[in-house]
């Protein structure tokens, strides 16, 4: 069956494009804004935009009476951008009297991934000026794993390059420049799935090395924790695929730091071509195309921009429901993120394991500080009265420990077992200690009892934000796994304030934590 034209605009944040998108990309054209210095600045940059966006419909319109829809990024992005692109779309709808699409900017940047590289059904790495999110598919909606709480990846690269007077955009210079550096310890800051630059860029500013040293060091470390966080995922979901997106994508380093940690998992991993990587109107009319396939239209009425729109806000109408996956019981052996854990007869052995595509300094740094602390913590928050497993040995890179018979919380997430989760939680942060990947993966259940296990990115904490992301990550892992996630989530909540006094102050900040916005 043949597909509808439609007409794309993007124009999100620096780049204004547009495209015609039937059977497949029949034009694309597109012209940037390039700030004379420093950053970008949202008003200059809607002007750029108001002073460009006809002559580059012009250059892909074609014959307006083929055209079927209008599609624009509706959200995230800079409001006066959002609003400059939203504006001239309407007018196009309305003048060719077609449907209005109000097109999801990050949605868009994982449907041309998946159109131009064939995948079907991944875990997707998300990485561009103003986000950093591991996405996937469950039950009509992208989920958000784990995200960054703080900057984006691309502005981060962005704030480095500024600092040591480097163009903008920043990231093909530091590119270049690493490619003939050397590595030097900096902070690695991962929670979960979740992740954070700022520290990272703070520190890197600070070295007093050259210039290529320095952004060696910084892509090293920042795309490690990438590839990390990617890997968690891929763990948590069992899936066996992994799409990098977003105009960060681009970097060959980080695409080979990717394809090599796939390749250890035996994933497969996909890149789109570079030009659907940055942001481009392609994006845009071929997720506007499926949008408008299924029915999703707008009122212009109704039209209004979203600079904050998230990914996980949108019906994906123009998908089949799927349900979460992965084992139902632990099984002989389990490739995790960060160790293999082989399970014998009355105990279990973890050993991590040397990441090809990591530093092997920095690998070899966190294997034995992880270690260390997880043997440290696991016997600390069992002194305190937690359910973890009995430590039995330990060497540099292995702890052998008791076997905790039973199955994951997220192969039976009941609202009653899920509330014990909670007390348990609310015990450990008790105790003072932040669990750090608090995934349902990592609470075995048995008999209506639940122990937490892996203690890998624990840490010591009484930090009402640390134990607010705690909180945060598991129920990123609820609603990324579990279709109707919110009486699983009350459920935690009142468990978790019954064995913990300050439990209400931190679930507050983690509606704080969810509620920031991540694209300034």
């Amino acid at each position: 069956m043949r597909r509808p034209r439609v007409l794309g605009l993007e124009g999100t944040a620096w780049n204004v494009s547009a495209a015609l998108f039937e059977d497949n990309l029949l034009a694309l054209a597109q012209h940037p804004y390039v700030p004379p210095s420093g950053g970008i600045h949202p008003r200059e940059a809607a002007q750029h935009h108001a002073n460009v966006i006809k002559a580059v419909v012009e250059k892909v319109i074609g014959d307006p009476s083929l055209i079927e829809g209008v599609a624009f990024s509706i959200g995230p992005g800079l409001g006066p951008c959002l609003r400059t692109v939203g504006t001239a779309a309407r007018a196009l709808a309305l003048t060719l009297g077609v449907p209005l699409l109000g097109v999801n900017h990050c949605v868009a940047h994982v449907e041309i991934g998946r159109y131009a590289t064939g995948c079907s059904d991944p875990v997707v790495l998300y990485v561009s000026g103003a986000n950093t999110q591991v996405i996937g598919y469950l039950n009509g909606r992208y989920r958000i794993f784990g995200e960054t709480l703080d900057i984006g990846l691309g502005n981060a690269l962005d704030k480095l390059a500024r600092g040591f007077g480097l163009p903008h955009p920043g990231g093909p210079h530091i590119e270049r420049l690493a490619a003939s550096g050397r590595y030097h310890v900096l902070p690695y800051t991962v929670k979960g799935m979740d992740l954070a630059f700022s520290g990272l860029l703070s520190a890197a500013r600070g070295m007093d090395l050259s210039l290529e040293d320095i952004c060696h060091s910084f892509q090293e470390t920042a795309f490690a924790m990438c590839a990390e966080v990617a890997e968690r995922a891929l763990s948590q979901t069992v899936k066996d695929e992994l799409l990098l997106v977003g105009g960060v994508g681009v970097n060959r380093r980080l695409q080979e730091m990717l394809g090599c940690m796939c390749e250890e998992r035996g994933a497969s991993f996909h890149v789109p071509e570079p030009t659907y990587m940055g942001d481009n109107g392609a994006m845009i009319a071929y997720t506007g195309q499926l949008m408008l396939r299924a029915g999703q239209v707008l009122e212009v009425a109704s039209s209004a921009v979203n600079p904050s729109y998230r990914a996980d806000q949108v019906v994906v109408g123009w998908r089949p429901d799927s349900c979460a996956e992965g084992p139902q019981t632990q099984p002989g052996s389990w490739h995790g993120a960060e160790a293999v854990v082989t399970f014998r007869d009355g105990y279990a052995e973890k050993k991590r394991v040397l990441k090809k595509y990591r530093e092997k300094s920095l690998d070899i740094r966190l294997i034995q500080e992880r270690t260390r602390a997880e043997a440290r913590l696991l016997s600390e928050a069992r002194r305190a009265g937690v359910p973890t497993p009995v430590i039995r040995d330990i060497s540099g890179d292995t702890l052998i420990m008791e076997f905790i018979k039973g199955v994951p919380l997220a192969a039976c997430p009941h609202p009653a077992i899920v509330r014990r989760a909670g007390e348990v939680v609310g015990m450990l942060h008790g105790a003072g200690i932040v669990h750090g990947d608090l995934t349902t993966r990592n609470i075995i259940t048995r008999d209506g009892a639940c122990t937490l296990i892996d203690f890998g990115l624990a840490h010591v904490s009484r930090e009402t934000e640390a134990r607010g992301t705690d909180i945060h990550v598991f129920f990123q892992t609820l609603k990324s796994t579990v279709q109707d996630s919110g009486e699983l989530i009350a459920a935690f909540s009142e468990g978790y304030c019954t064995t913990f006094p300050d439990g209400r102050a931190v679930l507050i900040r983690e509606e704080e934590i969810e509620e920031r916005g991540r694209y300034l």
